[in-house]
C-alpha cells in the first residue's frame, strides 16, 4: 500500500501499514526504534470523531494527519514521549518526521491499495 497526496501527485510513503486490530491500534508506535523513511501507519475508524494521539513510549518525533474522508482536517509533528494532538478524524496517518511538510489544511489524501 501507498499514501498518495492527491493534490501534488506525489507518494508520501510506500511502505504503509494499517493497525486493523484494537492491539495494533493501542501499539501504535509505541516500543519501535525508529522508522524507515517511507513508512506510514494509517488508523481506520467508522465515522469522524475527534481524535487524540499521545508519544508515551514513542522515542522520535512523528508527522500526524487527520483525515475526514480523504480530507485533511489537522496536521501536528508530535514530539518524542511527550507529544500530543487532536483532531477530528475517520482516519489518521503516522509519518516520520518532515515526512509531511508537505501536507497541509484541505489536501486530498489516499491510502492506495
Amino acid at each position: 500500500m501507498r499514501l498518495v497526496h492527491r493534490d501534488l501527485d506525489i507518494v508520501v510513503a510506500s511502505n504503509v501499514e494499517v493497525a486493523d486490530s484494537f492491539l495494533a491500534r493501542a501499539r501504535g508506535l509505541m516500543f519501535r526504534r525508529q522508522l524507515p523513511d517511507d513508512y506510514g501507519l494509517v488508523f481506520e475508524f467508522g465515522k469522524p470523531v475527534t481524535r487524540s494521539l499521545h508519544m508515551l513510549f514513542v522515542p522520535f518525533p512523528i508527522d500526524a494527519v487527520w483525515l475526514v474522508d480523504g480530507e485533511v482536517t489537522h496536521t501536528a509533528r508530535l514530539d518524542a514521549w511527550t507529544g500530543f494532538g487532536r483532531g477530528r478524524a475517520d482516519t489518521i496517518v503516522e509519518l516520520p518526521a518532515d515526512a509531511g511538510g508537505g501536507i497541509r489544511e484541505g489536501d486530498r489524501i489516499e491510502v492506495a491499495r
